[in-house]
């Protein structure tokens, strides 16, 4: 399913005529599905750490400068050294000044202006950032974005989730009854982020 399917399947849910195309069109409705496909995106990818979003980075030098894509760091014991240590995080600068002032032996990192750092240093050499990415979006034979280009992106999640997620936003913006729709925008995404995880 394309970002043009997933918009003219929601034309069909809510009644409205299915477009030649979205992207880019001048047409009002047009320009509010995209809007709302666009957000609707953003909120399924921020919701959950998607297997197809997840990815690993190697560490070089501390400080390391994070991957472009980079959203958040993947839960539990995202960083680890090249000898499989679990490095420690610091999150506040109060914190990461002691530790970088005195040294010792349990390696920590801190993420502060899109680097991360690390105490001992040495600790960053080839070391793993196991993160999220950002870019959800699919564009052959570009790659992959954090926002819709054209008509024939596709997600990097079940693409259904796109479509509920549109519709209930439709919906409410145009003060109809979206209460049903959200549920169900709920409902399936739970189920999703379960299957995607291998849960049952």
């Amino acid at each position: 399913m394309t970002l043009l399917s997933a918009i003219n399947r929601v034309c069909d849910i809510v009644s409205l005529s299915q477009f030649d195309s979205v992207y880019g069109s001048d047409e009002p409705n047009a320009q509010t599905m995209v809007a709302f496909a666009q957000e609707a995106g953003d909120e399924i990818a921020r919701r959950a750490d998607w297997q197809k979003l997840l990815k690993s980075h190697a560490a070089a030098a501390s400080p390391e400068t994070l991957p472009g894509d980079f959203q958040r760091l993947t839960p539990g014991g995202p960083v680890r050294t090249a000898a499989g240590v679990f490095v420690r995080p610091v999150t506040n600068s109060g914190q990461w000044a002691v530790i970088a002032g005195i040294p010792s032996a349990t390696p920590y990192f801190f993420i502060s202006g899109g680097q991360m750092l690390f105490s001992p240093a040495p600790a960053a050499a080839s070391a793993v950032i196991d993160y999220v990415s950002k870019n959800w979006v699919l564009h052959d034979p570009d790659g992959t974005h954090a926002s819709f280009t054209a008509d024939d992106d596709t997600t990097l999640f079940p693409e259904r989730l796109l479509v509920k997620g549109t519709v209930w936003r439709w919906k409410r913006q145009k003060g109809l009854a979206y209460e049903d729709n959200l549920a169900e925008f709920e409902a399936d995404l739970a189920q999703e982020i379960n299957a995607d995880r291998g849960a049952q």
